[in-house]
């Protein structure tokens, strides 16, 4: 007598259990994957493989004893042509359980179950790249951190080219500062020598006064002419004053 699996039974009797798990049997050799929960599909799980294994034998009585289980003759020709040829080269594993989350209403936790499609050399290629990563994480911490220090002096290398390109145009501007405030004053030199200081009021002032008083000079100063008429004159009572003293 086979022993009981452990755990409640699902449904309220065996019978009702046995109905159960053929119906999700069936479900899944027909659509691949199922969403259940957890407890039927962990109760699923070795019921599903059983039946794989007797179609992959493929003669006759393994088709009986499968359709003992699962009774839609169309889904049994599937699991007989199709599922069991396409894992024929694995000798177990059959199916996956990945758990979902718990549903909502009940709270109970789902999973799903699924027939492994993928050949064992694929299945062997994703778990090396799902365990090379997890070996090679220091190394990339490693190179994490020196990246930031290699970008830094990536950062640094423009800067200083920047700052060494900007002190000759620096100098060059300090040179040219000189020349170019020399030349306004230069500039400006000839003009201010060229143009005559600008007199202020007071000296206009006293530059009349002593023009005035020039010209006042020069009205009072008797001409040449005058002169001479002032002397004839003068000269002539004294040669009157002459005449009479000899008559």
């Amino acid at each position: 007598m086979p022993a009981p699996t452990k755990g409640a039974r699902l449904g309220g009797s065996a019978a009702h259990q046995r109905l159960i798990l053929s119906n999700l049997a069936t479900q899944l050799f027909e659509h691949g994957r199922i969403v259940t929960t957890e407890a039927k599909a962990k109760r699923l799980r070795p019921l599903a493989e059983k039946l794989i294994t007797k179609a992959k034998r493929g003669d006759i009585h393994a088709r009986r004893l499968v359709l003992t289980t699962v009774r839609d003759k169309g889904v049994v020709h599937t699991l007989f042509t199709e599922i069991a040829p396409g894992l024929a080269d694995r000798e177990g594993g059959y199916t996956r359980i990945t758990k979902v989350g718990p549903r909502k209403g009940d709270n109970a936790p789902m999973a799903v179950i699924e027939l492994v499609t993928e050949s064992v050399e694929e299945s062997w290629k994703a778990n090396a790249k799902g365990v090379a990563p997890a070996k090679k994480a220091p190394a990339k911490k490693a190179v994490a951190k020196s990246a930031p220090a290699a970008s830094t002096a990536a950062a640094a290398a423009p800067a200083a080219s920047t700052a060494a390109a900007a002190a000759p145009a620096a100098s060059t501007a300090a040179a040219a500062a000189p020349s170019a405030e020399a030349a306004p004053a230069a500039a400006a030199a000839p003009t201010a020598e060229s143009q005559p200081a600008e007199t202020s009021p007071a000296e206009k002032l006293v530059e009349e006064t002593s023009e005035v008083d020039d010209a006042t000079a020069e009205q009072e100063q008797p001409s040449d002419d005058s002169s001479d008429e002032e002397a004839a004159t003068v000269s002539e009572p004294d040669a009157t004053e002459e005449t009479e003293e000899k008559a």
